[in-house]
């Protein structure tokens, strides 16, 4: 628990009239009447709340699958403090953390670096604003969502650069039927490797050349045995 109380009086403010995003929020507030005002406010404006009384619960809310997208923290409170979960988020090195918000009554300029150094996103003051709590939670749901985005868009190039390296190097091909020799010393059509390496399709048909080279004596030695055209001479 840190600092005086934890909300100043409802006031006509016009955030609080515009909807934000449903998510799910984690509170980590040692202070029970704190913890439950907190709480009450975040589920009238639609939000699931997860909610924790001390730091070492809340960094084992946030380790489960499925774990909130948002937490406010208090800076100061019982095993962890926001600080230093901040920290440990960080380390891990996720490319889709939560949200972090500190709670704090202590917004110095020194206690603002040393949290955003550690990992917060950004930082709410005691006793808090309801309508600056609640566009602080709308900016939070925005990140999260350009996070998740940015996430899937990686793990769709990354995909994409795998099935290329997967093209790329030397291939034994045979210098006659022109097979391609797998990484389990197996002989393939070439259509039939590339089409398991990549995402394409073949459709067959005759270049010029072969046509020329191949298929036309084939089709007129067929033609002169039905008669259709004069034999050539030997």
């Amino acid at each position: 628990m840190e600092g005086p109380g934890l909300t100043t009086p409802d006031r006509t403010d016009p955030v609080e009239a515009a909807p934000a995003p449903p998510s799910s929020v984690l509170i980590a507030e040692d202070e029970p009447a704190s913890r439950r005002l907190l709480e009450g406010i975040l589920r009238r404006w639609g939000h699931d709340v997860v909610v924790t009384a001390d730091g070492d619960e809340a960094w084992a809310a946030l380790q489960r699958p499925g774990a909130p997208s948002v937490a406010i923290l208090d800076w100061v409170m019982p095993g962890l403090a926001g600080v230093d979960i901040c920290r440990k988020v960080q380390a891990e090195g996720s490319q889709t953390p939560p949200y972090l918000i500190l709670l704090t009554a202590n917004t110095d300029r020194a206690n603002v670096v040393e949290g955003l150094q550690a990992g917060a996103d950004d930082f709410i003051g005691k006793p808090f604003d309801h309508g600056e709590l609640r566009a602080r939670l709308i900016v939070a749901m925005r990140v999260v969502e350009l996070r998740q985005r940015l996430a899937d868009r990686v793990k769709e190039l990354e995909a994409a650069i795998a099935r290329v390296k997967q093209l790329q190097g030397l291939l034994p091909i045979c210098a006659y039927c022109k097979k391609i020799r797998d990484d389990q010393n197996y002989w393939q059509r070439v259509e039939e490797y590339v089409s398991a390496h990549a995402d394409v399709r073949f459709s067959h048909g005759i270049c010029p050349q072969c046509y020329e080279e191949i298929l036309a004596p084939q089709i007129r030695a067929l033609r002169e045995a039905r008669g259709e055209l004069p034999r050539r001479d030997p």
